[in-house]
């Protein structure tokens, strides 16, 4: 037999395979208001408190860029510190606005959104630029990337006393 006559016949009966790594991915079902949903179950998150019910929503090798710390953080731990001391200013979030993504097992959520914060014993508005860069892992999707940095012109948002 020649050589190609046994290569064709082995395509054809399928010898040779894709690696597991080229055969196709499943996409989770999502629609973008259950993305807009995440940022609320995050939300709630900060309103308890615990630094650790926010870090959970966050995939393990999650990177954070904060608005009010110059260090990213890129394991849960420095993710954890980080919220520590947030939340010690009792934020609560909105979205001003936002643009929704859709991916495969991922989707982005970016836009500007605004938080009421106590400080030194005054509560302020702080408006920011976001990104939430989602991730569906073992069933359930987690924040891979969030990128927040405060608005670089002054805003309408006001301090309130």
């Amino acid at each position: 037999m020649n050589k190609t006559l046994i290569l064709s016949t082995s395509l054809m009966l399928g010898v040779f395979s894709l690696p597991a790594h080229a055969e196709k991915q499943e996409c989770a079902a999502v629609n973008k208001a259950q993305i807009s949903a995440l940022f609320d179950r995050w939300n709630d998150a900060l309103k308890t408190g615990n630094p650790d019910a926010v870090t959970k929503l966050y995939s393990d090798d999650a990177v954070l860029l904060p608005t009010v710390s110059n260090k990213p953080r890129d394991t849960h731990e420095e993710i954890s510190d980080y919220f520590v001391h947030f939340l010690q200013k009792h934020p609560q979030g909105r979205i001003d606005s936002r643009t929704i993504k859709l991916g495969c097992n991922t989707a982005t959520d970016m836009g500007i959104y605004t938080f009421k914060v106590k400080a030194d014993g005054k509560n302020q508005e702080i408006q920011a630029r976001y990104t939430f860069q989602y991730a569906f892992e073992d069933g359930k999707w987690v924040i891979e990337h969030h990128h927040s940095s405060a608005m670089p012109e002054k805003s309408d948002a006001k301090e309130h006393h």
